[in-house]
């Protein structure tokens, strides 16, 4: 019998299956809560001792071994040293941590975190696992740290997840496509996507695509490598994207056009089209994308829904290109692509300069 002639089973098993991810996430959360308060205690007690060196490795070898003794493995002395750099890193956090019985903690809710100034009472200090955070402590820019927490909550991101996206500097190329303003609001909310821009990164990084290794390659291996790692396309596009097609194809006075790919945005409430070019831009190509905009927005779009948003992706950008050749008001985007991760540091010394060059023109 399968689940569908049992829904008694279906209920019940879905039921037992909620109640597992509760008591996980409670079980993580309790952990990272202990963690943060074992760390305050070693600091407290390296404080007592004048935070002398050698007095704080005698301390953390000796409780180590007391600790793995009584608690099993698990309180290594790098260990420790974890916990004590979590409450260093956090310890503005303090205040707003009251130990609790398991039973009291809440669940894991991703929109608690984006209140982090002075988190109430009822509310975590902490959202997400400890080998999120053993991520997020070492990440010495508290707004990049502060973002990239907000963006695992937000997204549910794994750990493996969470240090894809830092290592592809996630947070730098989408501050780099943004004003200043924006740039302040992405530390303290996340990624908000609330028009067309806001989804833009600059670069969009396709290094899973595993195509840097190639000499060559053409748009249709760069658009079949898409589609063969679809879910992690999916995941470097961000928030709201859903699949549609690739080469859709649509005919106007007689004559067929393909679009290399189309997805929709649930957030945005719109088409998003984007060709690929591994080419240098040109104004033939943003012509063309202005035409299948144009269809889509005269042909497709629904009476609810938003303008369709266009998107070159492409090897190399031409900014002075796209404003000659498309009105102010278009709906069109080029953004670079890179098959490699960027490199941070050159990525974040731009960005330094780029803040600099905007604080000197408002002085």
């Amino acid at each position: 019998m399968n689940d569908l002639e049992n829904p008694l089973y279906s209920k019940v098993a879905a039921l037992l299956e909620q109640a597992r991810k509760q008591v996980a996430s409670i079980v993580n959360l309790t952990m990272v809560h202990t963690y943060f308060e074992i760390g305050k205690m070693i600091v407290e007690e390296e404080q007592q001792g004048e935070l002398r060196a050698a007095y704080g490795k005698k301390v953390l070898k000796e409780l180590s071994f007391r600790l793995k003794e009584r608690f099993g493995k698990g309180f290594s002395e790098q260990n420790l040293r974890n916990m004590r750099q979590f409450f260093l890193v956090y310890q503005d956090r303090a205040d707003s941590i009251r130990q609790k019985p398991s039973s009291e903690l809440q669940s894991f809710n991703p929109q608690l975190v984006k209140k982090q100034q002075k988190p109430s009472g009822k509310s975590s200090a902490f959202q997400l696992g400890w080998s999120h955070y053993l991520v997020l402590m070492r990440i010495e820019n508290p707004q990049e740290r502060h973002f990239y927490e907000i963006e695992s909550a937000q997204t549910n991101w794994s750990e493996p997840q969470l240090k894809r996206q830092y290592h592809s500097s996630l947070y730098e190329r989408l501050a780099l496509s943004r004003d200043k303003d924006a740039v302040l609001k992405l530390a303290q909310q996340g990624h908000t996507v609330e028009k067309p821009q806001d989804i833009l990164k600059n670069p969009l990084t396709l290094d899973f695509l595993g195509l840097g290794e190639k000499i060559s390659y053409s748009e249709t291996d760069l658009e079949q490598g898409i589609i063969f790692k679809l879910q992690e396309f999916l995941l470097e596009l961000g928030k709201g994207f859903l699949f549609e097609a690739r080469q859709k194809r649509f005919t106007f006075d007689n004559e067929h056009f393909f679009v290399d790919l189309v997805f929709y945005n649930r957030l945005l409430q719109c088409y998003v089209l984007i060709d690929l070019k591994i080419e240098k831009l040109t104004h033939q190509d943003l012509g063309q994308m202005q035409m299948y905009v144009n269809y889509y927005d005269r042909y497709e779009r629904q009476e609810f829904e938003k303008p369709t948003i266009g998107i070159l992706l492409c090897k190399k950008k031409n900014n002075n290109l796209v404003e000659l050749t498309l009105p102010k008001n278009a709906n069109i985007y080029a953004t670079e692509y890179s098959l490699y991760l960027p490199k941070k540091e050159l990525l974040q010394q731009k960005l330094n300069e780029w803040v600099e060059e905007l604080e000197e023109e408002n002085n």
